[in-house]
């Protein structure tokens, strides 16, 4: 794209300054007769004007490659086939505040998911972030940016206060179905969540999705032991504990109901469910799960490995500028400065000298 741009504005230049030489000689036509007035002149600026001219365009048209960032291939290397899609949905409810995984569930969940998109080099990645709503962030290979939007988020800025699982796996669906190159890849979904939906029927979604060929991997956070939810403020300091309307600590637990949904979301589409234990959200155990099926199901490919050169010509951009700008029109001068010779004194002979006696004595006389 660059190359061709380059090209076009390096020729325009040159255009431009052919024009105006030929401006430039039919002004000293009108002026008078050419002999003439190439005869008036103390040095002939043709030639080095021809020079900078072509040290302008070159310049330019060396910019213009350095841009189109040129690179030259140093070696191959493997890498995992582009051919694995994975949703994240997170549950960002403010029972993902509790602290029975250091030093918060939703923190803890948050730098584990960031380990996956690390790990799976060579996959896509979307997110959905849900709670009584749910948002969303489009596929893309580019595993920081899902990081990052995961990251940047936290329970208190969610909308909708709630567990709505059945609305956030229905958003990965619908995530998988806009993208056009998803329906050639290996699709997966991985669920973090604390809790239970009571507001819809995620099994149901879960089964649409293995119709369409995508696993839905569960980790389960939460357990059946009440744990207390911290009261966090908008600056997301903690200020005591979240109580009922009576006055009552608020907990959170997940009931043998909800344990046996989130066991079925996981089963219906092939996929697994992973328990907090330990300390840990367990989401590292799926991730190794992914890996080893990217190495030995999925494969590898070769890669090439490309340098950035952009530099050389960008350098040689800048000399010939630098050159350009240093060349005079006409060369330099030598001025060197004419000294008169100083008078010669006058030697007076011996005939000289006795006219001048002569003269001096007939003075006397008269």
């Amino acid at each position: 794209m660059f190359l061709p741009i380059g090209a076009a504005v390096a020729l325009a230049l040159a255009l431009v300054l052919i024009f105006e030489g030929y401006r430039l000689r039919r002004a000293v036509e009108l002026f008078g007769e050419a002999a003439r007035v190439r005869a008036l002149r103390t040095a002939e600026p043709t030639l080095r004007r021809g020079a900078k001219g072509v040290l302008s365009v070159l310049a330019v048209l060396f910019a213009f490659v350095a841009a189109a960032r040129p690179q030259f291939g140093e070696g191959e290397r493997l890498v995992p086939r582009t051919n694995l899609d994975v949703v994240i949905v997170l549950d960002f409810s403010k029972s993902m505040y509790a602290e029975d995984v250091k030093p918060s569930r939703i923190f803890r969940a948050k730098l584990e998911v960031e380990r996956l998109v690390k790990s799976l080099r060579g996959a896509r990645f979307g997110a959905v972030a849900f709670a009584g709503d749910a948002m969303s962030f489009p596929l893309t290979a580019d595993g920081a940016a899902i990081a990052q939007f995961l990251r940047q988020l936290e329970p208190i800025d969610m909308p909708v206060g709630g567990t709505a699982i059945g609305r956030a796996l229905a958003h990965a669906r619908d995530l998988l179905a806009r993208d056009p190159l998803s329906s050639k890849h290996e699709r997966v979904v991985v669920l973090v969540t604390d809790g239970e939906d009571l507001e819809g029927n995620p099994v149901e979604i879960a089964r649409g999705l293995a119709d369409q060929g995508t696993t839905v991997h569960v980790v389960q956070i939460g357990s059946r032991t009440p744990e207390r939810i911290p009261e966090v403020a908008a600056d997301g300091t903690v200020h005591g504990w979240r109580t009922t309307a009576d006055g009552r600590p608020m907990t959170t637990e997940l009931s043998a109901e909800g344990e046996a949904q989130l066991e079925q979301i996981a089963t219906t589409t092939g996929g697994q469910i992973v328990r907090a234990e330990r300390g840990t959200t367990g989401i590292d155990r799926i991730t190794t799960a992914l890996r080893e099926k990217m190495t030995t199901e999925l494969g590898e490919r070769v890669e090439s490995v490309y340098a950035d050169v952009f530099h050389y010509p960008l350098g040689l951009a800048i000399v010939l500028l630098v050159a350009e700008a240093l060349l005079g029109e006409v060369a330099r001068r030598r001025f060197t400065r004419n000294v008169a010779p100083p008078p010669k004194s006058r030697a007076l002979g011996p005939s000289s000298r006795t006219t001048r006696t002569q003269r001096t004595e007939a003075h006397e006389r008269g």
